[in-house]
């Protein structure tokens, strides 16, 4: 299959919305309090969209993975209790989620691919991340690409398990 990794648009918010609900309610259906606090919401996409944040994963013209990327724009990185492996420019990744039919494919490790390709194509050699302490399916994402265990940071009162992989130029 032929996947594009794209900035989202506004005709993209309801797949996303859509994309999100179902991550929301495997968090709460894995027992995790991930996401189960009103967060995230349609005015979150909508401001992904209008900053120009927002990522798509999509075959075709079907939106099936979403993203938002950022780059040095997360304060509460600054607060990790720990320490980031670099200091420099980075990605931040938030919001990763998959449409319920495509998951278990590999498609992950996909859109973690593109945002290395776009971390590079902006000369950034280091993406950062965080996922919930009972979140182990992202956790094992992590592991296998790559990426170390920094420290905690906290969102909404809630501690994270930070993430940095730094990138080489291929």
């Amino acid at each position: 299959m032929e996947y594009t990794f794209r900035k989202a648009t506004q005709a993209d918010h309801s797949q996303i919305w859509e994309i999100l609900q179902g991550a929301i309610l495997r968090r709460k259906q894995d027992g995790s309090n991930q996401w189960q606090d009103g967060y995230p919401n349609p005015d979150v996409v909508q401001k992904d969209i209008e900053t120009g944040a927002g990522y798509v994963l999509t075959v075709g013209e079907t939106v099936i993975g979403y993203s938002a990327l950022m780059i040095n724009n997360e304060p509460e990185y600054a607060k990790i209790i720990g320490q980031w492996l670099t200091n420099d420019d980075f990605v931040v990744v938030h919001r990763v989620a998959l449409a319920e039919g495509y998951l278990g494919k590999g498609l992950a490790k996909k859109i973690f691919g593109f945002i290395e390709e776009f971390a590079l194509s902006n000369n950034i050699h280091s993406i950062k991340a965080d996922t919930n302490f009972d979140n182990l399916a992202m956790m094992s994402i992590f592991d296998r690409l790559g990426y170390v265990y920094c420290g905690e940071v906290y969102f909404r009162g809630s501690p994270r398990r930070a993430y940095e992989k730094v990138l080489t130029t291929p």
